[in-house]
Order: structure tokens, then C-alpha cells, then sequence
């Protein structure tokens, strides 16, 4: 058994401001070919997680600590729905359903999200990524 607590969310937000990405996960699942993946995702503020999406795999976000935003994207990359999560103003997780453009913008330093979805893990090819064209 694994105890999710403040050591752990500590030692994995200290390996995030260590990272260039300014994030770093934390695996529960022993393989990337299971098919369940569970993890911690602790992030600073700062981070690039890029606009992507998963064509067959919903997925849940639980904030265990800190701030951050989910927003949902249309196909032309405008936000359509943008979500504040915080476990001190009550507001815990979102879901988001498959094939939904997304990401996550951490609001505060120390934060830390559990992250669950369909396994096994297939790096994003460029379709998965949403590119935006600047004018």
C-alpha cells in the first residue's frame, strides 16, 4: 500500500522545480501497458502543458493541493469552458470526456493533481497536439 500524503506530494513538488518542464509525475501503475494509469502530477507555476486531447480515453482531474485551471478548447484553440480547481474554495475535480481538446494551467506553486485514464500510454503523435496559428 502506497500512502498518498504530505511527504509524498513534497518530495514530488520538489523534483517539479528541479524539472525544466516544471512539473514531474509520480506513477501508481508499474507499467505504461497497464491499463489503468494513476498518478500525481505536481507542477509549478509556469509550466507548458500543451492543448491536447485523447481520441479514446477520458480523463479525471483531483486537485490534492495548490490551484490550477482546466480549460476546454474547440478546434480552432478558443476556450469554450475554463474551470478553477482548489481544494480550498471546494472545488475538487473535473472530468473530461474523450476526444476533448484540453489543458492545465498550474495557479500556484506547490500544486499537485491526481490523474487518472485508460492506459496504456501512446506518446502524442501531431494530431493529439492542437497547433494554433498566430496571425
Amino acid at each position: 500500500m502506497k500512502v498518498i500524503d504530505k511527504s509524498l506530494l513534497d518530495a514530488v513538488s520538489a523534483e517539479a522545480r528541479q524539472s525544466v518542464r516544471l512539473r514531474m509525475n509520480y506513477n501508481f501503475h508499474r507499467s505504461l501497458d497497464e491499463k489503468c494509469h494513476r498518478f500525481l502530477n505536481a507542477m509549478e507555476v509556469g509550466t507548458v502543458v500543451p492543448i491536447h486531447h485523447h481520441v479514446t480515453k477520458d480523463e479525471t482531474f483531483i486537485v490534492l493541493r495548490g490551484r490550477v485551471r482546466v480549460n476546454i478548447y474547440n478546434d480552432q484553440g478558443e476556450v469554450t469552458e475554463s474551470e478553477e480547481l482548489s481544494v480550498a474554495e471546494g472545488r475538487y475535480g473535473v472530468d473530461i470526456p474523450r476526444n476533448t481538446w484540453h489543458a492545465v494551467e498550474c495557479l500556484e506553486p506547490g500544486s499537485v493533481i491526481f490523474e487518472v485514464k485508460e492506459g496504456p500510454f501512446v506518446p502524442h503523435e501531431q494530431d493529439g497536439i492542437l497547433t494554433i496559428q498566430k496571425p
